[in-house]
């Protein structure tokens, strides 16, 4: 750092202050947390997704609540709101924004897991959700990747919560390629 210019250096040294500040400020924050929130088996299974850690794993937990009122991983998903509108009439078929009425803090929850994935997709390219990731992102760009790994994820939770196990990457199906 000797070698920036005067006026450079006295910035640089500035904005790595208030970086330390904000580091420790999370750091209180999630101590904080930890000093609130009961860690119970669902939130130790939710952590166990990928991109999940405590603060998502909490707010996925308390947000959805009895897992047992979902009859299945797609109403979940509705309900979180990471399934697009389906537009369709005659033979064709479109798909639109997600809904606007849906619980914003299960949205926010996994779109959050969903950008963690995408961040790291290329650090851990043997997990399921990275290759899904990829293989969007390439055909369709990185907003609506991220949203298809948001809905894995929320189908993936209400199977965790279900079977009360952690999280295993699909295996995939007989017969089937891996182009989708």
């Amino acid at each position: 750092m000797e070698q920036l210019p005067e006026q450079t250096r006295w910035a640089t040294q500035q904005m790595l202050m208030q970086l330390d500040s904000l580091s420790e400020q999370i750091r209180q924050f999630e101590k904080r947390l930890e000093e609130l929130v009961e860690v119970t088996p669902e939130m130790q299974w939710l952590e166990t997704l990928p991109g999940v850690g405590v603060i998502l794993s909490a707010t996925i937990a308390l947000e959805i609540g009895e897992i047992g009122r979902f009859l299945s991983a797609e109403r979940l998903a509705s309900y979180s709101g990471t399934v697009p509108r389906v537009h369709a009439s005659g033979d064709r078929v479109r798909y639109g924004r997600t809904r606007p009425d849906v619980n914003r803090y299960l949205k926010w929850a996994f779109a959050e897991a969903a950008n963690s994935t995408a961040v790291n997709y290329r650090r851990l390219p043997d997990r399921h959700v990275s290759q899904l990731y990829a293989r969007l992102r390439a055909r369709k760009g990185h907003h609506k990747a991220v949203g298809a790994v948001a809905r894995h994820l929320a189908e993936a939770a209400f199977h965790v919560l279900s079977r009360q196990q952690a999280y295993r990457d699909p295996t995939p199906k007989a017969g089937r390629t891996s182009e989708v």
